[in-house]
């Protein structure tokens, strides 16, 4: 961890973060952990590390991962399924072959050179001319190389907007807000702490898997999805709790189509205000997308416990975007 020349640091806070004049990006973490590759995957450290291994009690195993082809057609336009064929070189042996394998069509993890910011540049300052095929900067295989491992912690919005007597209707495409978050985690009284891998639960991806043909090719040509409003207040959440990485079971975290409160059409037009651009290449922060927490969460209702160790391990293919997130809870 480092202290920019500004006097910005981990310990910032977001507003810090937001009234930068330092020639990084407003409400940016540039410049503030000496391992930028790996963005807040840095805040879990050897202690959280120690402290998550204390949560297994059990021996119970949840893998965090959909298939790879689950999603068929993903719901964004642009990707595909993978084609499996298995393959002989003679009657005794089998290998494997994919095509079409898109990294981020199904459970996923976005790395630091998903998006970069309009203006700027990739995350910490990182040249367009780095970011290519081979070369390791921001590339995904820093967190295969020393793997992301810490506390989960389960925020179950579905259970929190049911007991509320407002299910969430997925085919609405509905939109969230942060202080969903804290309302979860004081029904189920948890604490979110430094380094905590937060997997915010909304039911989505289980009902989009189940739903009628009719209501999946509704939402994916309407570009429809539940998730947060694109807004300053999760931003800050995510910051000042300080957590590791911000893993949904939404296929992009946040609402779609954008919300059109959005405070950043100005400032991510390609994207349409959307919030990719200030979490990912402005705070550095490891989004996962699409994610199977299903069988967490109703182990988590059962016995009341809504942590666990979680260890994510992507791809090792250097200089990789984003990766299948490989990702297991232990409890």
């Amino acid at each position: 961890m480092t202290t920019t020349a500004s006097g910005i640091h981990p310990g910032s806070t977001y507003r810090d973060l937001a009234s930068r004049h330092d020639g990084a990006p407003p409400g940016s973490s540039w410049g503030v952990f000496s391992e930028p590759d790996r963005g807040t995957a840095n805040f879990a450290g050897p202690r959280q590390v120690r402290e998550a291994a204390g949560l297994v009690r059990r021996g119970v195993v949840f893998g965090l991962d959909h298939a790879l082809g689950a999603f068929d057609p993903p719901m964004s336009r642009s990707r595909s399924a993978p084609r499996h064929t298995i393959v002989s070189a003679h009657a005794q042996s089998r290998d494997d072959l994919l095509d079409g394998f898109f990294l981020q069509a199904s459970s996923h993890l976005d790395g630091l050179r998903h998006r970069r910011v309009s203006g700027y540049g990739f995350y910490d300052g990182v040249p367009d001319d780095a970011v290519v095929e081979g070369e390791p900067r921001l590339g995904i295989q820093a967190w295969a190389e020393h793997p992301i491992v810490g506390r989960g912690v389960v925020l179950d919005l579905e259970g929190l907007f049911e007991a509320d007597g407002a299910p969430l209707h997925h085919l609405d495409g509905p939109a969230l807000d942060a202080a969903a978050l804290d309302r979860a985690a004081a029904r189920q009284g948890v604490t979110v702490e430094e380094g905590d891998i937060v997997l915010v639960h909304t039911g989505w991806a289980r009902w989009f898997l189940d739903a009628s043909a009719a209501d999946r090719t509704a939402v994916r040509e309407g570009r429809r999805s539940t998730g947060f409003a694109q807004h300053h207040d999760l931003l800050s959440w995510v910051w000042n709790h300080r957590i590791a990485v911000f893993g949904t079971d939404t296929f992009a975290v946040e609402v779609l189509p954008v919300a059109p409160t959005s405070p950043f059409r100005d400032t991510a037009p390609e994207d349409a205000g959307m919030m990719h651009q200030e979490l990912i290449a402005k705070l550095g922060v490891p989004l996962g997308e699409l994610w199977n927490l299903t069988a967490l969460v109703e182990d988590s209702r059962t016995h009341g416990q809504w942590d666990a160790m979680v260890t994510i391990k992507p791809l090792a293919i250097v200089g990789g975007v984003g990766s299948p997130c490989n990702a297991t809870a232990v409890r």
